[in-house]
């Protein structure tokens, strides 16, 4: 009776109703980084690789923002991910070292409780956190992912080659002509630990992406209701390869390429799982790599495309990195030319989230939410290229100049007897030094590398050097 009397009444009602389910369902954003390790810039369809199929993020950069300007903080694993959840250049937080690239099993420090991670600052805000796959900040328990802000953690404590049995990386090396040849896990003792405690040793790596899916969509399911933040660090493409063991190799181009395709299902898993839970509109996702490819495990290393060199160099195709940001509902669908990084991951997830940034520590990074909910340019103009302790290289614009180099398998350093400089717009490569041609553009960028080491004077002592007598 009511409906008849009253039918533009109970019509507004019904709108406003739904409009506060809609708002209550919009109050927060959740985050999800999926962070590939030594996956190449030239190793995703989209990214131009016509024989490495990834359909889901080939859709997921047409749906959101492709950036082709996207830079890891550092060309090597340890550092680039103490980077990507502080913000901060790792030599600020003594997280790059020339004498220790990255942790090691008998590493006996990590990252400094001193340092501020994404997990941390978005607890602020009521965030659940969780990391799956690969932490490398640290394996003694003191500096695991617990106490450094996340909730819960599944995975390995480094890299999936470490803790390797005699001769194991020889006989990989052996076969890293062959792109179809396998090795068995049990060459590598690495551990998975849950949260504080080992739970399996060696870690099975024939099912190991699928179950990093399977952990990150429980904790999804876990926290649908709740603001959550997902960090899945996966291990792969990082040698040793594996996939699971009834896989037809056939199918693909090579083994590398089934391992890539294998991280290609494991995202479409989780887009279904957040679609299934009606959270892909108040969901973003970032899908990135931890540096470029390990170009000296030939055909089992990945293809930085167009880019010169790979993993451990400040070429650009050891830091600049393929990079999609995904959500329905919030990112403005584009192809970003303009400079971003990993370092700017936290500053945007803390504007987004409604918090503001603490003066101290220092952070590097800058807010894209404007480049991402909008279309607006990006605000980082530069960017300054670190690698194994020392500052190589600077970004202004579309001008970079280097200092140093590291470019052989070796990765002995160049020092260049003159700066070396390169206009990227016009040649990504990195083939024609102009530096003659434009002294002016070498000053400016001299004075800006000064700066830089100026500004990051009251750096942190090395961590990375400090290991276990054994």
């Amino acid at each position: 009776m009511l409906s008849r009397k009253y039918p533009l009444v109970l019509s507004i009602v019904l709108v406003f109703l739904l409009s506060l389910g809609n708002q209550r369902k919009s109050e927060h954003i959740n985050f999800i980084v999926i962070y590939a390790d030594d996956l190449g810039y030239g190793d995703l369809g989209v990214f131009g690789n016509p024989e490495i199929k990834t359909p889901t993020l080939d859709k997921l950069a047409f749906e959101g923002q492709k950036w082709t300007n996207f830079y890891t903080a550092d060309p090597a694993c340890t550092p680039s991910r103490a980077a990507l959840l502080t913000g901060r250049y790792p030599i600020r937080s003594g997280m790059t070292s020339s004498k220790s690239g990255v942790l090691f099993p008998d590493s006996t420090k990590g990252l400094p409780h001193s340092e501020l991670t994404i997990a941390e600052k978005l607890k602020e805000a009521g965030y659940a956190s969780a990391i799956i796959g690969k932490w490398h900040l640290g394996h003694q328990k003191n500096y695991l992912p617990l106490s450094h802000g996340f909730d819960y953690f599944w995975g390995i404590p480094y890299s999936n080659d470490m803790d390797q049995q005699p001769n194991a990386d020889k006989k990989y090396r052996e076969n890293m002509h062959n792109p179809y040849a396998r090795i068995d896990f049990s060459q590598y003792n690495v551990p998975i630990i849950e949260n504080e405690e080992i739970v399996e040793r060696p870690a099975n790596q024939y099912t190991i992406t699928q179950r990093y899916t399977q952990k990150s969509i429980e904790f999804i399911r876990k926290n649908q209701n709740t603001p959550f933040f997902l960090y899945l660090a996966h291990s792969m493409p990082h040698v040793p390869l594996f996939v699971e063991k009834d896989t037809n190799l056939n199918e693909y181009s090579s083994l590398y390429a089934a391992v890539v395709s294998s991280i290609d299902q494991s995202v479409d898993s989780i887009v279904k799982a957040l679609k299934e839970l009606n959270l892909e509109s108040n969901t973003i996702l970032v899908f990135s790599s931890d540096n470029g490819p390990w170009l000296s495990y030939k055909i089992h290393g990945g293809s930085a495309g167009p880019l010169r060199a790979g993993k451990g160099t400040t070429f650009e195709g050891g830091q600049r990195v393929p990079t999609i940001f995904w959500g329905p509902s919030n990112i403005y669908p584009k192809v970003v030319s303009d400079i971003g990084s990993t370092l700017d991951i936290l500053p945007t997830f803390t504007e987004i989230a409604g918090l503001s940034l603490p003066e101290n520590p220092k952070i590097d990074g800058l807010s894209l939410k404007e480049t991402l909910f909008e279309g607006l340019p990006s605000e980082r103009k530069e960017f300054f290229y670190w690698a194994f302790g020392k500052l190589h290289a600077v970004r202004f614009e579309d001008w970079k100049l280097h200092i140093l180099q590291r470019e052989k398998i070796n990765y002995h350093e160049i020092e260049l007897p003159a700066p070396e400089l390169f206009h990227l717009r016009s040649d990504i490569g990195e083939r024609y030094d102009l530096a003659q041609r434009h002294p002016k553009i070498v000053n400016s960028l001299k004075e800006k590398l000064k700066a830089h080491i100026e500004d990051t004077s009251d750096r942190l002592p090395d961590q990375l050097q400090a290991r276990s007598k054994q």
